[in-house]
């Protein structure tokens, strides 16, 4: 890995308007599935579980707009 990609992991990105609304629509669509999840799972830990994962599958997906929304490289 290049030092330049490190260094664009760990910095600050300053989300421009069309990321702000990648996000609210991702966090959105999230907080749909998280009513699904706590309405037909019963408490458990593997509900909890569930919840976790989501909240990181948003994270992720965030970070993956911010690092790399607008990049033209192949990630595959």
């Amino acid at each position: 890995m290049k030092q330049s990609d490190i260094d664009n992991i760990f910095i600050y990105h300053a989300p421009t308007l069309t990321q702000t609304s990648k996000y609210e629509e991702l966090r959105d669509m999230a907080r749909g599935f998280a009513g699904k999840i706590n309405e037909h799972c019963p408490e458990s830990r593997e509900k909890s579980l569930a919840l976790t994962y989501l909240q990181q599958v948003v994270m992720w997906a965030n970070a993956a707009i911010a690092i790399h929304d607008g990049e033209k490289k192949d990630v595959t």
